[in-house]
């Protein structure tokens, strides 16, 4: 029981954490991290040691199918060669340069070990970044490339970590056998991976359980990723591959297991995030108890220079390749003054987070210095979360990169609506001519066309006030029928299965329109 009780006592400090973060508008991994820290002063709390062999295997598949699975995948494969170019090309630079700096500033850390660093620390977080960029009205270009960044940039990094672990064990490494093993363990991940997730789609489509059909998801996830590694394959790439695939097939799904699967990976996301967060922190004390070889400015100096290193590295990888880009005429996109933007946002939108932080806890207890590369990995995460994290806001309006946010719904999302209003009312007409159905048909045609009007009112610019006004009538309705539906449930002692049924479809009725409501007021 004690480890349940810690877990549960964990969870409502993340709670507690993750509120205070959101009241002081700061990353909540900071003070995640910090809160940890906080926490392993406090008389009486047990020390805490995550098992490195689970660290990766536990908490990263379900991370990184939830971003895989969210990922805007015609969005993403619009701009691939972006994306590439910081996920693969830059992490392999960030990495061979932190971990030259690293094998520089201890002269006793081996190669290997050093690029383990380097690998380390290479992929940024667009979770640590997302906080940000949600509340700024950005380029849709620009947060793709980010989003999609940070998707696979944690596979390329972990394949490098994993080679590099793979060399410290046998103590010598070529360069050559490491080029060729990176391509073999992501053709590998990505065999398999693609074999899972078509696997778990025939799996979701036949299961006709929405229950069911989600924990089929969670399996595929673990499935993929401990599958793949025991072939010898890339899990990373595995697990990235399936969701990839899951993804892109949720539209075919009931619209049920749609609702209450993103419900459901949203909160173990949320768990398993702020969880390793906040073990870092509980750990980081015991960490540096052991590290007692080394001076406090010494420690601090190493933390420092390496931190440095890692944010200048973005720098020195996105203006060349956007200098080269341009020269080449690979960007069409905006004049020379937004490029140049652009690429400041995204070399200072390289904060690190939960993937960097769960590999450091996952290198083997007998690994070379693997407590001056946990707390050097952790200072490098913490600074960039602290130093970049609170300013990118700042940054991102100095340089004028927001896009000015017109009043009203967005002219895509009006022009979809209205194609799939006009698509219902023409079924709608079609259906009024019928004998038998006509008569029910020619009632809600005024319905329909009054639903088309608004719409095609509003892709022309028309003013929103009347369609507020008539969303904000329907949501007075809507709680006038929660509260007789409460009433009649005293009363008449109604069911709660049926309760559960009737207050489940007014509240999705509400979402909608709330939904509705928040685009007419952007």
């Amino acid at each position: 029981m004690p480890i349940v009780e810690a877990l549960l006592a964990l969870i409502a400090a993340c709670i507690g954490f993750a509120l205070l973060a959101r009241r002081a508008r700061l990353p909540y991994a900071v003070v995640l991290v910090l809160g940890g820290m906080a926490l392993a002063f406090i008389p009486g709390v047990p020390q805490v040691e995550l098992d490195p062999d689970i660290a990766l295997a536990f908490f990263l598949p379900p991370l990184l199918q939830a971003s895989a699975y969210r990922t805007d995948w015609p969005a993403f494969r619009g701009s691939l060669r972006p994306i590439l170019l910081l996920a693969v090309g830059a992490v392999i630079f960030t990495a061979l340069v932190v971990g030259a700096a690293a094998k520089a500033l201890v002269p006793g850390l081996s190669w290997a070990a050093a690029i383990a660093l380097g690998a380390i620390v290479a992929p940024p977080d667009a979770v640590a970044a997302a906080a940000v960029l949600k509340r700024l009205s950005l380029p849709r270009r620009l947060v793709t490339v980010l989003e999609g960044e940070s998707l696979v940039n944690d596979a390329s990094a972990l394949v490098l970590y994993r080679l590099a672990l793979a060399a410290v064990a046998a103590g010598a490494v070529s360069w050559w056998s490491v080029g060729a093993n990176f391509v073999l363990l992501a053709a590998g991940g990505i065999a398999f991976g693609a074999g899972v997730g078509w696997l778990a789609i025939q799996a979701v489509r036949r299961l006709d359980d929405t229950m069911l059909e989600t924990a089929a998801s969670f399996v595929a996830c673990f499935g993929a990723f401990l599958g793949a590694e025991a072939l010898g394959a890339s899990g990373v790439i595995s697990v990235v591959t399936a969701g990839l695939m899951l993804g892109r097939a949720q539209h075919s799904f009931s619209a049920a297991t749609r609702r209450d699967s993103v419900a459901a990976w949203r909160f173990i996301e949320f768990v398993l995030t702020s969880l390793v967060f906040i073990l870092i922190g509980l750990q980081l004390n015991a960490i540096l108890g052991r590290l007692g070889a080394y001076g406090t400015l010494q420690l601090a100096g190493l933390a420092v220079a390496l931190s440095a290193v890692l944010i200048a590295s973005r720098f020195l990888w996105v203006f060349p390749a956007t200098a080269i880009e341009c020269a080449l005429g690979l960007r069409h996109t905006g004049g020379p003054r937004a490029v140049w933007k652009e690429a400041a946002i995204v070399s200072w939108a390289g904060m690190r987070g939960v993937v960097s932080l769960a590999a450091a806890l996952a290198l083997p207890a007998g690994f070379p210095e693997r407590d001056l590369i946990v707390f050097l990995a952790f200072c490098a995460i913490l600074a960039t979360l602290v130093l970049q994290g609170t300013t990118l806001e700042a940054l991102i309006r100095r340089l004028g990169a927001e896009e000015r946010r017109r009043p009203g719904m967005p002219a895509p999302e009006a022009a979809a609506r209205a194609a799939f209003a006009h698509a219902a009312l023409a079924e709608m007409e079609r259906r009024a001519e019928d004998i038998l159905s006509g008569a029910i048909a020619r009632d809600l045609l005024p319905e329909y066309r009054d639903r088309v009007r608004l719409l095609d009112g509003i892709g022309h610019g028309a003013v929103a006030a009347e369609r507020a006004a008539r969303l904000e009538l329907r949501l007075h309705a809507l709680r006038a029928a929660r509260g007789q539906l409460l009433l009649h449930r005293d009363e008449a002692a109604v069911e709660e299965e049926l309760m559960t049924r009737l207050t489940e479809e007014i509240d999705l009725e509400e979402l909608r329109l709330r939904r509705l409501l928040g685009a007419s007021d952007a």
